[in-house]
């Protein structure tokens, strides 16, 4: 712990920009993060669903049939009907407190509420229900904001209060100060915030639930929290699988998952479903990324700077052709990717403020740029059957797959 610690405080002060005459450099700018906490009390009884309603800040994306449901980080999920492509609404609005990542099965959504699974009926969108809640069984299940300098915890009161997600803001702020708190009281602030054949959905690449057959796999910092959700309306909390450090992302192909974190990615068989096991890891140093899977290669996007730790971003392939011993096979330069996604021989990348990046993944040696769609903020993406979903900053962009490109067909603001 302390290791990490002492990282975090370098990669923090690495951070500072630099300061003006006028205080001599004993001033920086600092991105802050302050925690959204609610009482206890509300935190337990305030699931509802009410009418449409603005977007915050957009999280991560799902798709169920013809309705999207898109993430508003620590708030709950919007419900975008889809039914038409090229003009989706809004339909509906669920609040969930805390709520980062969702899965769907058999008109069922799980979704996380810090460290509560909650399962919804959605059967009827109009009406949906809330049918069971399982308490404490995502237990490690505390998402920080890792691009960030500080974090304002000081006067957060753990008795009565949960916390719930985090808000950023620029603030300048004496260095010698900041130093000090950081190295000192980091850790504590851990200890104390850790206090079948129905249909399916899909996610993007940056998700941290997937459902395979009839067992519902949620990766935190730490685990593989293990579901089997049979009976859809009332999953057993099974026992987790303890996966390491900085868990970001989870995949699925077949018998394995693959797992991104910010050491590396982690590959585990699930043939045997509620003892996933390791069987290997490729190490790639310190960044947050996620991985795709396809064919004999895995894509693994690393985004550096900031506390994810690597000072250059990227694109890895890594062979995984034999899957007891990943080897890498080539990297390419990126500005600061988040998700991406693979159709056919279409590898998506999206490059945050860069854009959307598409590439021909046919020669994993030699990648050609088919597309480069800049000018947007890029998040993560979801390669359906006949058109390509993307996520950016409060905006849904759709695409019409062409045979060597692709075409925009609709963009659909959702604050």
């Amino acid at each position: 712990m302390r290791n990490i610690i002492l990282l975090f405080f370098v990669l923090a002060t690495l951070g500072i920009v630099s300061c003006n005459d006028e205080d001599d450099g004993k001033y920086a700018e600092y991105l802050v993060a302050k925690p959204i906490t609610m009482s206890k009390a509300d935190f337990k009884k305030d699931v509802d669903i009410i009418a449409p309603i603005p977007l915050n800040e957009s999280g991560k994306i799902y798709v169920y049939g013809e309705f999207i449901f898109v993430n508003d980080k620590y708030k709950g999920v919007h419900v975008v009907d889809n039914s038409n492509p090229k003009a989706p609404k809004k339909i509906a609005f669920i609040k969930i407190p805390g709520n980062v990542d969702v899965s769907v099965k058999g008109d069922y959504l799980y979704a996380d509420s810090i460290t509560d699974l909650i399962v919804l009926d959605i059967s009827d969108i109009n009406n949906v229900k809330m049918v069971n809640r399982l308490e404490d069984v995502l237990r490690d299940n505390v998402v920080f904001p890792f691009e960030v300098d500080i974090y304002e915890w000081q006067d957060i009161d753990y008795q009565n209060d949960i916390v719930i997600g985090w808000e950023t803001i620029k603030e300048r702020r004496l260095i010698e100060e900041v130093e000090v708190q950081f190295s000192r009281e980091f850790d504590i602030m851990l200890a104390n915030a850790s206090q079948n054949a129905s249909p399916t959905g899909q996610g993007g690449s940056l998700a941290r639930f997937k459902i395979v057959n009839d067992y519902l796999y949620a990766v935190d910092s730490h685990n593989i929290n293990v579901f089997n959700i049979q009976d859809l309306e009332n999953p057993k909390d099974l026992e987790d699988v303890y996966a390491g450090f900085d868990i970001e992302t989870i995949f699925n192909r077949g018998d394995q998952l693959f797992l991104g974190s910010m050491r590396g990615m982690y590959i585990y068989d699930i043939s045997s479903p509620a003892t996933p096991t390791l069987i290997s890891e490729f190490q790639h140093g310190t960044a947050c990324d996620p991985v795709v899977v396809d064919g004999d290669y895995a894509y693994v996007t690393l985004r550096g700077g900031n506390m994810c730790g690597a000072t250059e971003s990227g694109l890895f392939i890594v062979d995984i052709s034999d899957i007891t011993n990943p080897e890498l096979v080539k990297t390419y330069p990126l500005d600061g990717p988040y998700g991406l996604g693979i159709k056919a021989e279409k590898l998506f990348v999206c490059d945050g403020t860069s854009g959307l990046k598409v590439y021909d993944k046919t020669d994993v040696q030699n990648l050609v740029q088919l597309n480069h769609f800049k000018d947007i903020n890029t998040f993560d993406v979801i390669p359906m059957e006949d058109n390509l979903l993307m996520i950016g900053e409060e905006v849904i962009y759709q695409y019409e797959y062409l045979e060597n490109k692709i075409k925009l067909i609709s963009t659909f603001k959702l604050n």
